[in-house]
């Protein structure tokens, strides 16, 4: 994850270069950039214990007796047909 955010983040610098007439972008620009793409660790989503198999999942909520939350969609995932 990490690693995609940082190829996020150069995509976007290389972005602002060709926009601004290939000017370099300060460290400082470019940490504040990354900054906004990191969510913060106190996030609510952050602190649930998500599972990405079916069965993991399955297991897990029989054991702790709770319900199991599937998001599921068709289509492609940025445009959600």
């Amino acid at each position: 994850m990490r690693r995609l955010r940082l190829m996020i983040v150069a995509g976007l610098v290389s972005l602002l270069m060709a926009v601004g007439g290939g000017a370099a972008v300060s460290e400082d620009t470019f940490r504040e950039l990354y900054g906004q793409l990191n969510p913060a660790e106190e996030e609510p989503w952050r602190t649930i214990p998500w599972k990405t198999g079916l069965l993991d999942a399955q297991r897990q909520a029989a054991k702790d007796g709770r319900p199991i939350f599937i998001w599921a969609m068709d289509g492609h995932p940025l445009g959600c047909t």
